[in-house]
């Protein structure tokens, strides 16, 4: 399935394409802080509308993941790095930032990245 997505005020634009049912929220010290619910899946299934060149980048920790964030309104629509298990690259998207999925019909399983 194809969904369309984006930051608040529109500036990251994307599509991402995979089934939508499993989510995660984690309560590391930045999903915490932001409320993502995050839907795993290859860095292929997220294609970006907007240039590479309007997102904003934070590492923290380990700096494995690349935490992008609209530096107009903030809003931070996905995260991309190595999938530490298979080393292929990977996308983490904030399924909030998907105006057509219903939030209330996932499946959401809490994962502590606190402890990490």
């Amino acid at each position: 399935m194809k969904h369309s997505g984006s930051c608040h005020c529109g500036k990251i634009a994307f599509e991402l394409e995979g089934d939508i049912q499993d989510v995660i929220e984690c309560n590391c010290s930045i999903c915490r802080r932001k409320g993502s619910l995050l839907w795993f899946g290859p860095r292929e299934a997220l294609v970006l509308n907007t240039p590479e060149s309007d997102l904003g980048t934070y590492t923290f920790n380990k700096h494995h993941l690349q935490h992008r964030f609209c530096t107009t309104c903030g809003i931070s629509p996905f995260c991309e790095g190595d999938n530490p298990k298979s080393g292929t690259r990977m996308v983490a998207v904030n399924v909030r930032c998907l105006p057509d999925v219903d939030l209330k019909a996932l499946n959401v399983t809490e994962y502590d990245g606190a402890k990490l």
